[in-house]
């Protein structure tokens, strides 16, 4: 395979705004083993070049050369389009840096790697980006208090469209502006009223006035998360409702279906499973003094299609970067500590509540084989393999989920009378 010496690595991650800016402050650099060759950038206060390497600060990513073969690819392959999604799938690169510095510059690193691939296009912008001057967007926010586990929380929620009620829950560690290609999409707005909430301590949803929540870890546990829909349906008089969550609200979903079926018709499991392999303790870095935001929010492009738009990757990335620094290792808690629904499983009654389940291709953590293994252990639900996106279809690539969330939602719709 075809490699850029050292000097022209090193130049085009100069002339590149994206790594220049997560670069900055670095003393250390990248070191790429690619079979029995190495490639290798030096970064001096934020400035690549092609010197020797420092004794520290460096990041070292080695693999075969048939791997690193599928990484470099213009578009590459499942679990290939980050160095990241590659080793927690064990596709073959091992990583050999500080955990700390390789949180602290992963950013870069993935940035430089990607300037080594022929460049692919950005990908269109969707019409309701581009709107004149003056125009509103469809959907309408407000706040309601809601009484959660005993507990008065003031919930922020955005809503359009008219008809048969959708709850929409958004992913770990972000908030409701996630489903706002949702709201623009009048074939499903004209059928169906769209709400999407912040889940207290994410987005416009504040901390509880009067709780010492400062004083103790955030974590996110099951009781609590469920009591959420379940109390914006009933505050907004709801019948029952669907519920379309993704991430941990795809968890959420056949946690909801298994405890809670008569209380909404159907629910769509975005990037589910009966159980995410992991545990929130080896993912410190995402809350410590020394990594900021900045690492969860370039992390979650490891599990986002390279083909969906640029502009759309992005913006699901910075999401991350927004939220309370520890609000995205605490909802991990439920989301690989708590949730196990392996055994549970039979349980779930498709007669009573609508089940489906869809998977993103690209996803390295909710994988199409977890998704597939729900929808095999759950009899009466349906599932689908998304071609072309990841762990953020709805926000990454609108266009592209869309035309796998319509025909479920027309089922529903038929089902609903």
């Amino acid at each position: 395979m075809q490699l850029p010496t050292a000097e022209q690595w090193a130049e085009r991650c100069r002339v590149d705004g994206e790594f220049m800016l997560a670069a900055r402050y670095w003393q250390g650099g990248i070191r790429l083993t690619v079979g029995d060759r190495q490639l290798a950038v030096s970064v001096n206060e934020g400035q690549p070049t092609a010197s020797s390497l420092p004794a520290t600060g460096v990041i070292g990513l080695s693999g075969s050369e048939s791997v690193w073969e599928k990484v470099l690819a213009a578009v590459p392959s499942r679990f290939n389009n980050d160095a990241m999604a590659n080793m927690m799938q064990g596709q073959g690169l091992a990583l050999q840096s500080d955990r700390v510095v390789f949180a602290q510059y992963y950013a870069a690193a993935t940035r430089a790697i990607e300037l080594l691939r022929p460049r692919i296009d950005a990908g269109d912008i969707l019409a309701h980006d581009t709107r004149d001057e003056g125009v509103f967007d469809a959907p309408a926010g407000r706040y309601v208090h809601l009484n959660l586990i005993g507990q008065t929380h003031r919930v922020y929620f955005e809503e359009a469209g008219e008809g048969i009620p959708v709850l929409l829950q958004h992913t770990a560690g972000c908030h409701g502006s996630q489903w706002r290609h949702l709201f623009e999409m009048p074939e499903i707005t004209s059928r169906f009223r769209l709400i999407a909430y912040d889940l207290p301590f994410h987005g416009k949803s504040l901390p509880p006035v009067g709780q010492p929540w400062w004083t103790e870890q955030y974590l996110l546990k099951g009781e609590f998360l469920r009591s959420v829909p379940r109390a914006m349906s009933r505050v907004l008089g709801l019948d029952r409702p669907v519920f379309v969550g993704c991430s941990v609200g795809g968890l959420l979903a056949l946690d909801l279906a298994h405890k809670h079926p008569g209380e909404f018709r159907a629910v769509v499991a975005l990037e589910g499973a009966l159980e995410i392999p992991g545990k929130m303790e080896d993912s410190q870095e995402f809350w410590h003094p020394q990594v900021s935001n900045e690492y969860k929010a370039r992390l979650m492009e490891a599990l986002i299609s390279p083909t969906s738009p640029v502009h759309y990757r992005k913006e699901t990335s910075f999401i991350y970067a927004a939220g309370w620094p520890q609000v995205f290792l605490g909802d991990l808690y439920y989301y690989m500590n708590e949730l196990d629904l392996r055994q549970l499983a039979p349980e779930i009654d498709a007669s009573r509540i609508g089940i489906h389940i869809l998977s993103g291709e690209y996803d390295c953590s909710g994988t199409v084989e977890l998704g597939q293994a729900a929808h095999q252990a759950i009899p009466g639900s349906t599932w689908q393999e998304m071609k072309g996106v990841g762990h953020f279809p709805m926000s990454e690539n609108p266009e592209v989920f869309k035309s796998y969330l319509l025909p479920v939602l027309d089922q529903i719709a038929s089902t609903s009378g």
